[in-house]
C-alpha cells in the first residue's frame, strides 16, 4: 500500500500544490486541478463548498484523517493546512490513491 504522507511530501517538494482554502475553492470550480485534499477538521462550510465544486468539475477528493496541523508537518509548512490542490504530481504516485479508492476516501494520520 502507498505510504500516504510520503506520497504528500513527495508531491510538496516536486509537483506543482497551492495551500489554502480559497485557492483550492477556486481550483475545484475551474477543474484545472487533479487531486485536492482536505484535512479531517477543515470547518463544515468550507468542506461542503470543496465538496460540492469537486462533483461539479469531476475532481477526486480525499480526506486526510489527521488534523490541518499534521497535514501542515507532513507538507513541511509552519502553518496549517485545512486544504490542498495539487494541479502537477511532480515524482509523486499520489494519484495511485485515487485509481483504488471510492470517492472521498480517508488516508493517514493516526489512529
Amino acid at each position: 500500500m502507498i505510504d500516504v504522507e510520503k506520497a504528500i511530501t513527495t508531491v510538496v517538494k516536486t509537483g506543482k500544490v497551492f495551500f489554502g482554502a480559497n485557492s483550492t475553492i477556486q481550483n475545484a470550480k475551474n477543474g484545472k486541478t487533479k487531486l485536492i485534499i482536505l484535512a479531517a477538521n477543515c470547518p463544515k462550510g468550507t468542506h461542503e463548498d470543496i465538496e460540492y465544486y469537486c462533483k461539479l468539475s469531476d475532481v477526486p477528493l480525499i480526506i486526510y484523517k489527521s488534523s490541518s496541523i499534521d497535514l501542515a508537518a507532513v507538507c513541511g509548512k509552519p502553518f496549517v493546512i485545512s486544504a490542498l490542490s495539487i494541479k502537477e504530481p511532480g515524482d509523486s504516485e499520489i494519484f495511485r490513491l485515487i485509481e483504488k479508492t471510492e470517492p472521498e476516501e480517508s488516508y493517514g494520520g493516526t489512529e
